[in-house]
C-alpha cells in the first residue's frame, strides 16, 4: 500500500508542477475559478495521500505472529 501512496505524490507533484506554472489564478471569469479549484483539489489530493503514508498502520513481520489464548479441552462426560 506504501508504494501506491508515494506513486500518487509523485504523479500529483508532476502535474502541479507542470500544470501550476500555466494557469493564472488571477484570470476573470472560469478560467479563475477553474484554476482555483484545481489547485485546491490537487493540495487536497497531496495531503490526503502524505496522510495516509504517515498514519498506516505498521504490518506484522511474517517472522512473529501474534500468540493467542490457549484453547481450553474440555471433555464430555456422558453416564449410563
Amino acid at each position: 500500500m506504501k508504494q501506491r501512496y508515494i506513486l500518487c505524490l509523485l504523479l500529483a507533484g508532476t502535474l502541479i508542477y507542470y500544470g501550476a506554472p500555466r494557469m493564472s489564478i488571477f484570470a476573470e471569469g472560469l478560467q479563475g475559478t477553474f484554476a482555483i479549484s484545481w489547485l485546491v483539489l490537487a493540495t487536497c489530493v497531496v495531503a490526503g495521500n502524505f496522510a495516509a503514508l504517515l498514519y498506516t498502520p505498521k504490518g506484522i513481520s511474517k517472522g512473529k505472529k501474534l500468540k493467542s489464548k490457549p484453547v481450553r479441552k474440555v471433555r464430555s462426560r456422558s453416564f449410563g
